[in-house]
């Protein structure tokens, strides 16, 4: 593969990532449930 195909590939799967994070930030917000995350070495939830 060239360097132009891992990019575009690269392009894909990141704004697939970001898409989905947004698809689970709207889910726990019309669920009105907590996200569960690491910050600093420990695990928190968030209330969206």
């Amino acid at each position: 593969m060239t360097a132009q195909e891992w990019t575009e590939i690269k392009r894909k799967i990141l704004k697939g990532l970001e898409l989905s994070y947004e698809k689970l930030l709207a889910e726990k917000k019309a669920k009105n449930s907590e996200l569960v995350v690491i910050r600093d070495n420990k695990i928190v939830t968030i209330k969206p």
